[in-house]
């Protein structure tokens, strides 16, 4: 079987760049991977947007896989050290702990799917973590499995509101 894991993180990305990377991936099934799913700070990737926004704008599945979700206490951790390495560690001694990715049956990543997460780059998130433990397992049963990480080539640029000027025509004298 073939499959072809992306990874996707929202920040950092207008919902366009968003949508396009996903669409230029050929994504058909986007798994939500982040344990709050809710936040307002997520935006367009707000649950239970997202899944209205894939389904209805690019014919997108939406499933979301807490399992692969890293604990609060990870989180928190890493928050206050920033020490990458021990996140990494604990991450991975977690999904032991959780028998990803022995649990995950290939079948459900058949095709291109893509871990969601916020991240802008997958360099230091979780969901690139879990796409080698995925790759790693079902590659040494046989199977032909791609990972592939989505971002931009460049920072999203941030649009800002122009204050008007006495010279500009849509300025009130």
């Amino acid at each position: 079987m073939h499959a072809q894991i992306c990874t996707i993180g929202f920040a950092g990305k207008t919902a366009e760049e968003f949508f396009c990377l996903l669409e230029q991936a050929g994504v058909q099934t986007v798994i939500d991977i982040r344990e709050n799913r809710f936040g307002q700070l997520s935006g367009y990737a707000k649950f239970p947007d997202i899944a209205y926004f894939l389904r209805r704008i690019m014919d997108i599945a939406y499933r979301h896989e807490p399992l692969f979700a890293p604990s609060p206490e990870i989180r928190k951790a890493y928050r206050k050290d920033r020490d990458w390495s021990r996140y990494e560690a604990s991450f991975r001694n977690l999904m032991r702990e959780r028998g990803v990715p022995q649990i995950c049956e290939i079948g459900a990543f058949e095709g291109t799917s893509a871990l969601l997460c916020s991240e802008p780059g997958p360099e230091k998130c979780h969901r690139r973590l879990v796409a080698e433990l995925l790759a790693a397992n079902w590659g040494s049963q046989g199977h032909q499995v791609e990972v592939k990480h989505l971002f931009l080539d460049r920072p999203a640029k941030r649009k800002t509101k122009k204050k008007p000027t006495a010279d500009d025509p849509a300025h009130p004298h």
